[in-house]
């Protein structure tokens, strides 16, 4: 299998994802709560449809584990080796503020490893995608695309990705211990990729996050010369236990520090 064949379909995948996400982002649309209470829009499921249908058209033999799709029991997802995972909207919180900084992730993965990744932000219709080998690149309308690439520390003060809607005490421990910084909020799976592309230098996440909010993103970040490692500078893997909740992590474009000396 060669993922970086399913690359351009991919991201026209998302982009109409995002299509559909825009319709009802622009309406006075409502919101609804999930079992766990996290919220639900008419515009998550859209997307998740949307999506969906076009993997199914286009591998029909991988199988497909969605957010919205996710009581798909761990004993028929063991034997899965390769899959695609997605969040058709990642950061509904950011949705319903209606601050733009909400993606599509899709990403492919195999034997635990996100071999493609494609981040679509549908607001302003810049895209992030990754594919094993192959590096990374962030494509903005009206500029064409370029290669990303994570930045070694500088001297000055770095510059750490916190989320606009989770902050809590052991982010802020380890701040204290970092020393000199500067906090670039953000949402979603868009922290990750300020790191991928080298406007930031570490996103420490030391709260709960699910796997399909980072695998997209995450396959990005390694393409593009980063890490996104557990506490114990291991890298994250996926669909490796019944639970589809991620450990802490990391994620960080320079690998010379020890980032859990801070904790």
């Amino acid at each position: 299998m060669n993922p970086c064949s399913y690359l351009d379909a991919t991201r026209t995948l998302a982009k109409q994802a995002g299509e559909k996400i825009l319709e009802i982002y622009n309406t006075e649309f409502s919101v609804e709560e999930k079992d766990d209470k996290s919220p639900l829009t008419a515009a998550d499921m859209a997307s998740h449809n949307a999506i969906v249908a076009g993997l199914e058209a286009l591998t029909p033999d991988i199988p497909v584990l969605s957010e919205e799709s996710a009581k798909i029991p761990y004993t028929e997802r063991a034997s899965w080796d390769t899959y695609w995972l997605i969040d058709p909207l990642d950061g509904t919180k950011e949705f319903i503020k209606r601050n733009g900084e909400f993606t599509v992730n899709i990403a492919l993965i195999d034997k635990g490893v996100p071999v493609l990744g494609v981040v679509h932000v549908p607001v302003t219709g810049v895209t992030y995608a990754g594919c094993a080998g192959q590096g990374s690149i962030k494509e903005v309308p009206g500029e064409g695309e370029k290669p990303i690439h994570v930045r070694k520390l500088s001297d000055g003060p770095m510059a750490v990705v916190g989320s606009r809607s989770h902050q809590g005490d052991s982010l802020k421990a380890f701040l204290e211990k970092l020393g000199d910084h500067e906090i670039v909020s953000m949402g979603s799976s868009l922290k990750i990729c300020l790191v991928a592309e080298g406007v930031a230098d570490v996103y420490p996440r030391l709260g709960l996050t699910s796997e399909w909010d980072t695998a997209a993103a995450h396959c990005v970040v390694t393409e593009a010369g980063g890490s996104l490692t557990d506490l114990e500078m291991q890298p994250l893997r996926y669909n490796t236990k019944d639970s589809l909740l991620n450990p802490f992590f990391f994620v960080f474009g320079d690998d010379s520090r020890d980032w859990s000396k801070y904790l």
